[in-house]
């Protein structure tokens, strides 16, 4: 151990930042992501954020903050609750028994999939099929992003997916 310190050099090297975009321990690529822009309001079946109250609203943003820590694919292996639930269902298709309609401008091809937020609550929309990954757009220089959850409804009751309870 040095008999001298330098208390300005140590605060200095205190402060650069270590990490990269390339290093081992960074996961920024594997991190899922959220779109709110397919969201529809207009259904009678789901909610605006305005009729969600602060505490509802709040317990969301910190859902989706702890949500996008891991990608899409660690969420659909993640057990919740009773049974084979998972944290995200991939159902693929839309649903026949929902009290939701399929919005005309949500692409026919995507995967529709709900996040379980807790007992009744959902946040259904959708993900790209897997066939849409490492694929460009057509007309644009881009990538489908595979690891994105396009939010669609607020589901408050679960009127998304209804099941039969007998």
């Amino acid at each position: 151990m040095s008999k001298f310190k330098n208390s300005k050099k140590d605060t200095f090297l205190s402060t650069i930042i270590q990490e990269s975009l390339e290093s081992e321990k960074n996961n920024l690529s594997v991190r899922c992501k959220f779109n709110f822009s397919y969201m529809d309001f207009s259904q009678e079946a789901g909610q605006s954020f305005e009729e969600w109250t602060k505490d509802e609203l709040e317990k969301l943003l910190h859902k989706l903050k702890n949500y996008t820590e891991n990608s899409l694919s660690y969420w659909q292996n993640q057990r919740v609750g009773a049974g084979n639930n998972t944290v995200l269902e991939v159902y693929k298709s839309f649903p026949k028994k929902s009290d939701f309609i399929h919005p005309k401008y949500i692409p026919h091809e995507v995967w529709w999939s709900r996040f379980r937020l807790e007992s009744s609550v959902r946040l259904v929309g959708f993900i790209l099929p897997s066939e849409y990954k490492n694929k460009k757009h057509p007309r644009e220089d881009l990538y489908f992003d595979h690891n994105t959850f396009y939010i669609v409804f607020l589901d408050r009751d679960h009127r998304f997916y209804k099941m039969d309870h007998k």
